[in-house]
């Protein structure tokens, strides 16, 4: 569920990225990259970034409001001091 949740933050800030390039500049980074807006390799990006929205919404819920982005640590006795 960390890869999940650390894609997912990757996904969404390109997303964001994405939007704040086209708001500022009328620049659209994905159409860019993949030759325009309805091509098969920007449709799956930006349904990616859906998808991953949709995750980091969920997520929490199903975990009881827990968004993990590390594993479990165990700390050792001789952390503590």
């Amino acid at each position: 569920m960390v890869i999940a949740n650390l894609i997912s933050y990757i996904l969404v800030l390109t997303g964001a990225l994405n939007w704040g390039l086209f708001g500022i500049f009328n620049f659209n980074l994905v159409s860019t990259i993949f030759a325009g807006p309805r091509t098969v390799g920007s449709i799956i990006v930006y349904s990616l970034i859906a998808l991953a929205a949709l995750w980091l919404i969920i997520s929490p819920i199903i975990t009881n409001g827990a968004l993990k982005l590390m594993g479990h640590r165990e700390v050792k006795e001789t952390d503590r001091a």
